[in-house]
């Protein structure tokens, strides 16, 4: 959904951003030149997509969370595919991280890295310049390593936590709207209706 007025869209030497309109952009990221954001995709508050040099690419259903920052040099692609995660605070700049992967929160991909696809990145990780993460397998550290190939049940995890971004952004397109807060708690205050997402230390082998 897009916000017009005041969600921070620019165009730059006449690229506009493009936002599908199954896609949620939260109105406090920020899109600059030449950005693409597919269909069912969510792009969180804070989130910084600036197309002012190489092209940013979100493929469908994947999305990028708070505060994340997607950038590269001219005339290179930064690409999410299809059903990428992006945890809170991550950096991507001129990488590629395949369908399926994950990549935790805080983590810094570097320029000519490749996300294997179904693969994950742990938080707090540095990818390397040109580093290429096998599919299906954790890398972690400073700088990155392969720890170790996933199991199935964290590969099921993961595939649970991208479709519940995906109903997210359809939440947010449903529901969402700017709004003066309440000054105390009402008497049975309600939860939002997330559905149940196990965190992933909780998962059995990991």
């Amino acid at each position: 959904m897009v916000y017009p007025g005041f969600m921070p869209i620019y165009s730059l030497e006449g690229v506009v951003p493009v936002v599908d309109p199954t896609a949620h952009v939260h109105p406090t990221a920020v899109l600059i030149g030449d950005v693409i954001v597919g269909p069912r995709c969510y792009v969180g508050p804070g989130a910084s997509l600036r197309g002012d040099f190489g092209r940013l690419i979100l493929e469908e259903g994947a999305n990028l969370q708070d505060n994340c920052v997607m950038h590269g040099y001219p005339q290179a692609d930064t690409v999410v595919e299809r059903d990428g995660h992006v945890g809170h605070g991550a950096v991507l700049h001129s990488c590629i991280v395949r369908r399926n992967a994950l990549i935790g929160m805080n983590a810094v991909i570097n320029d000519g890295a490749e996300i294997g696809e179904s693969a994950m990145v742990a938080a707090l990780a540095f990818v390397k310049a040109r580093f290429v993460v096998p599919p299906r397998t954790l890398v972690a550290g400073v700088p990155a390593r392969v720890m170790r190939e996933l199991t199935e049940a964290e590969l099921a995890w993961k595939g649970e936590a991208t479709i519940a971004y995906q109903r997210l952004a359809e939440r947010c397109r449903a529901s969402m709207v700017a709004c003066d807060p309440l000054t105390a708690v009402e008497p049975d205050r309600r939860r939002v209706d997330s559905g149940p997402i196990a965190p992933p230390h909780t998962i059995k082998g990991t």
